[in-house]
């Protein structure tokens, strides 16, 4: 046997074309007779009891082995074996069904007979459910004493607990969307699950027993006849405590040894963690293959445990913490893994397929009795080999020479998606459901074209646009594409929001399977394209403005360009000659004017709203860097020199951030009155009949959509990663620990403390990037506090087209010797972020 395969002790194969899961396991000596016994139940509702025993190890299952074999008729979800009946401390047996809960003792009578002794299961109580049931735990709960208490978790999100023979009460977990591992601690007394948000939660049981009641329905046997449980004044359901661990979670499990300290196990996707009783983390390890199933269990080294993780790859590891000690093979991939003593043979391996392959193995190794023969010396012929090294030289320098490592075809892409945006706006607008308050909303139409050169199956084509913009269809699903075909599909985009986007640029990808001869289902690609679209989308032509409160000037390297060259879609032909200055007003009532200097290289756009400067700017730098490219220009470069207008920034975040707790508060005042509400919320659905208001249709729609702009704690957790990597200064910064989750603030004064910090390190030099080639920052001044630039240059009689104003400023002094050019885009104010609605 080879040295990382597990040893085969016993294993046979249960039924044919059954299913098991992660619950359908157990050992526990569930006779009662001082030894473990396997248990195992199936979908198909087939219970068995084994009691393997083999004459020597790698034996198949013996007659004698199976002990008990019963069709219950409904699928078996889970199998436990604790003290479930009361007035006795008896181990006996729990079956949880989709909708029902058995009990049953197991017992043997001695047989007089070759056949051996005979097993029987007597159903001691039962329980009906009236919610279709998921997984459950169980324990002393509250601190009882020889007595196990059952919790079931059912598929929406109630906790039903059973305290033997009766039912308990129920009670509803909150923010519940898909029920997830289910555990129970005795140290603390809490029940610990992982929400479908991807957070481990614990609940106490005293909070579970005094909260509101559940509003559950029960069948009344005798009468025959359901009835609604009265609901029950109590405090409201709070979790004890939440850890945001990034992953959905396969397994929980408590572990509570004399050597070790009480820990809490989870298993995720992708890692597995062990936290303390308060949900802090004491370790996580990353694993490397997808896990199926885990079991910690005792160490021999004081203080540490040891975890058996199964894979998907039919691996089998050992970990002591987090340090990998033995790594195994299996004939088969584990759903559930289980440690016995059997036979008097302790530490017996118990794994469980989904096909219900069951296998008794343990870790060791067998030694090798082959030798590898001796080989005869030779001498080395030294020329022959000069000779080879030339030869194998020569060709990798010839490789290395042409690059053509793949033959053409393949470097050649399978799919290609070309998007076409219209030159002009649609003659007849298609916006839908638009918000914007215009007297028309344009749209333009977009031709996306996908031609295949292999068989692309089930190609599905998503188009995306920048919020508050919107497109008539953004999915289209075709049939298989054979080779050399193409399809082509007609959509049109608009303006949705009643608020400007941060860009004009939309994205196209289609994903598609190729197949191939080891994996006829096809191996899934992605193709995308970028297009950008027209600035008349979202503005039109309006008359210059000679006051603005805030205005922002961009320098070049190159001589001014007439601005209806550059924007000859928002040219005025009834004027004759106005080509420094341009106005344009958004559809949703904003206006913004570009000017351009007749003698000097500079560009300025200025605005009532700081927030409108940016989409305008963005606009002008890609047009100019296109018009100087077409004259192939290629050290074209655009610049900005001031200091950085951080206080009308911070502004813009208080005001947003107020937005948002005012938000808060009455979200809170609107639960406290639910109950009310829901009430006037039926009577006006009865009154109203199928035609639902619009209040009460929108409400919940809009104070969700007000809550998932969590813009402020998004913005903060990814300039303190900047500070704390590529921005920082030295190594404690470096060790800085990251909020795991993200939360309100109490105020901004944090997140406007990050942002100053991210403009003077950036000033100083800093660079956004990681590689090592940018390691050397070099030292470059901004000047964060220096006086503006002079703008009197743009301001030399300029006379506003269609009137008799005439821009006319003071004279500004020469800025200081700080205001040094930044060859850099990135200190164009970038406001796009913020969510505001005018």
């Amino acid at each position: 046997m080879s040295l990382f395969k597990a040893r085969d002790w016993w294993s046979t194969v249960l039924g044919e074309k059954e299913e098991f899961d992660q619950g359908c396991l157990c050992v526990a000596d569930v006779v009662n007779s001082g030894q473990d016994k396997i248990i195992v139940g199936s979908y198909m509702g087939y219970l068995r009891i084994f009691n393997p025993h083999p004459t020597k190890p790698g034996d198949g299952v013996q007659a004698g082995d199976l002990l008990l074999e019963v069709q219950l008729r409904e699928p078996i979800l889970q199998v436990e074996v604790g003290k479930f009946v009361s007035g006795t401390e008896v181990l006996h047996l729990a079956v949880l069904h989709c909708r029902k809960l058995c009990v049953y003792a197991v017992s043997g009578t001695l047989g007089n007979v070759e056949h051996g002794n005979q097993y029987q299961i007597k159903l001691m109580y039962e329980h009906n459910l009236q919610r279709t049931a998921c997984n459950m735990t169980y324990g002393p709960f509250g601190g009882v004493k020889g007595r196990d208490l059952i919790c079931i978790q059912s598929m929406d999100g109630m906790l039903m607990l059973f305290e033997q023979e009766s039912y308990a009460f129920g009670r509803f977990l909150p923010g519940f969307l898909l029920p997830g591992p289910l555990t129970y601690s005795s140290r603390t007394d809490s029940f610990i699950t992982v929400s479908s948000c991807r957070q481990v939660e614990s609940y106490k049981y005293q909070v579970l027993a005094f909260a509101t009641d559940a509003d559950e329905r029960q069948e009344n046997r005798n009468r025959k006849e359901t009835e609604q449980q009265k609901l029950s004044s109590g405090k409201r359901l709070v979790v004890d405590w939440v850890l945001n661990i990034g992953e959905q979670a396969l397994d929980i499990c408590i572990v509570s040894f004399n050597q070790a300290v009480s820990s809490v196990f989870v298993l995720g996707e992708r890692n597995f963690f062990c936290l303390k009783d308060n949900g802090q983390i004491r370790f996580m390890k990353k694993l490397d293959c997808s896990p199926s199933c885990f079991l910690p269990y005792c160490s021999v080294t004081e203080g540490t445990i040891n975890t058996l993780v199964g894979n998907h790859k039919n691996m089998l590891h050992v970990y002591q913490d987090v340090t990998l000690k033995w790594a195994t093979q299996l004939p088969h991939v584990p759903v559930s893994v289980k440690v016995a003593n059997l036979q008097g043979l302790r530490g017996v391996i118990v794994t469980l397929s989904d096909s219900g392959h069951l296998q008794c193995s343990y870790l060791g190794t067998d030694p090798s009795l082959f030798q590898a023969p001796r080989i005869e010396s030779r001498e080395i012929n030294y020329e022959e080999l000069d000779a080879e090294m030339k030869q194998l030289q020569k060709i990798i320098r010839e490789a290395t020479k042409t690059q053509d490592i793949l033959p053409e075809c393949e470097r050649q892409k399978d799919l290609i998606v070309v998007a076409e945006v219209s030159p002009e706006l649609d003659a007849e607008s298609q916006a839908i459901d638009s918000e914007v308050k215009a007297e028309a909303v344009p749209s333009v139409t977009v031709k996306i074209t996908i031609q295949s050169r292999v068989t692309a199956q089930k190609p599905k084509l998503a188009v995306c646009v920048q919020a508050p913009l919107a497109v008539t269809c953004d999915q289209f699903v075709f049939d298989n594409l054979e080779p050399d075909a193409s399809e082509t599909v007609v959509l049109s985009v608009f303006l949705k929001g009643n608020c400007p986007p941060s860009e004009l640029e939309g994205n196209v990808v289609v994903s598609y399977s190729t197949p191939t001869e080891l994996n006829p289902e096809g191996i899934l690609k992605v193709a995308q394209c970028k297009f950008r679209l027209p600035l008349r989308l979202i503005c039109f032509p309006a008359q210059p403005s000679k006051t603005a409160n805030h205005k922002l000037t961009i320098d070049t390297n190159k001589p001014s360009i007439s601005l209806l060259t550059i924007f000859p879609d928002f040219a005025d032909q009834s004027e004759d000659d106005q080509s420094n200055v341009l106005g344009f007003q958004f559809l949703t009532g904003s206006k913004i004017t570009l000017l351009v200097s007749k003698t000097s290289q500079r560009y300025r756009i200025q605005s009532d709203q700081l927030e409108d400067l940016w989409l305008i700017t963005n606009e002008l730098t890609l047009r100019l860097e296109e018009h100087f490219k077409k004259q192939n220009c290629k050290d074209f470069m655009c610049t900005f020199s001031g200091s950085i207008p951080l206080q009308e920034y911070f502004e813009l975040i208080d005001r947003h951030f107020e937005l948002r707790l005012n938000a808060e508060k009455f979200r809170e005042l609107l639960s406290e009155r639910a109950v009310q509400f829901r009430a006037i919320e039926r009577r006006l659905l009865t009154r109203f009949k199928d035609k639902t208001p619009a209040p009460l249709q929108h409400l919940d729609t809009l104070l969700e959509g007000t809550f998932r702009e969590g813009w402020e704690e998004t913005v903060d957790a990814a300039i303190s990663y900047l500070l704390r990597t590529c921005l920082s200064k030295n190594s404690k910064e470096q060790a800085l620990t990251l909020t795991s989750e993200l939360c309100i603030p109490k105020d901004t004064s944090r997140l406007k403390k990050h942002i100053t910090l991210l403009c003077d390190r950036l000033a100083k030099g800093g660079r956004l990037s990681l590689s090592t080639e940018t390691t050397t920052q070099q030292t470059v001044v901004m000047p964060g506090g220096c006086t503006t630039i002079p703008e009197s240059d743009l301001e030399e009689g300029t006379i506003v087209p269609g009137t008799n104003h005439m821009y006319i400023t003071k004279q500004k002094s020469k800025p200081d010797s700080c205001s040094q050019e930044i060859q850099s885009k990135i200190w164009l104010l970038d406001v796009k972020g913020i969510p505001f609605c005018h």
